[in-house]
């Protein structure tokens, strides 16, 4: 009994003052789908790890084509994803519909496990790597442009 009250101090006291203070709102929905992308992340990051171990390889490939397709998915996961979760946030905090905030949200967790799937797999499979890539550069461009229309809306 005494840990929970001690939870709730330490939220209204730290968490919730420090959102208060810089005037900041939560972003509910950019929010869930960086946990989404995350986990996802997780997931590849373990696929290349356990990779390494069976190849008792620490840097590099090794010469190894697998560990190398598991390297370059996670490579391209982590130069995509954490663009789409900060357009997502600020077009979230500009008040963006939550329809387009959810269609993106799940377009972007669909495109970047569909362009995982295509990569990893032996021979490649090229319909959903590009699929990914297309459905990728289609969420990052739409959520750019809701960015500049929402933010010019404002500033006028």
């Amino acid at each position: 009994m005494q840990q929970k009250g001690l939870l709730n101090l330490f939220i209204v006291r730290f968490v919730n003052k420090a959102n208060i203070s810089r005037g900041s709102k939560p972003k509910p929905i950019a929010t869930f789908y960086a946990g989404l992308l995350a986990l996802l992340f997780i997931l590849l990051s373990a696929r290349v790890i356990g990779a390494r171990r069976n190849g008792r390889v620490a840097l590099g490939d090794g010469g190894d084509a697998k560990l190398l397709r598991r390297i370059s998915v996670h490579a391209n996961f982590a130069e995509y994803a954490p663009m789409s979760i900060l357009l997502l946030a600020l077009v979230e905090s500009l008040a963006a519909p939550a329809i387009l905030l959810h269609a993106a949200g799940i377009a972007m967790v669909f495109a970047r496990a569909v362009h995982a799937y295509g990569v990893s797999t032996e021979p490649e499979n090229f319909r959903f790597r590009v699929t990914g890539m297309v459905t990728t550069f289609t969420v990052l461009g739409v959520l750019a442009v809701a960015c500049i229309a929402l933010a010019a809306m404002r500033a006028i």
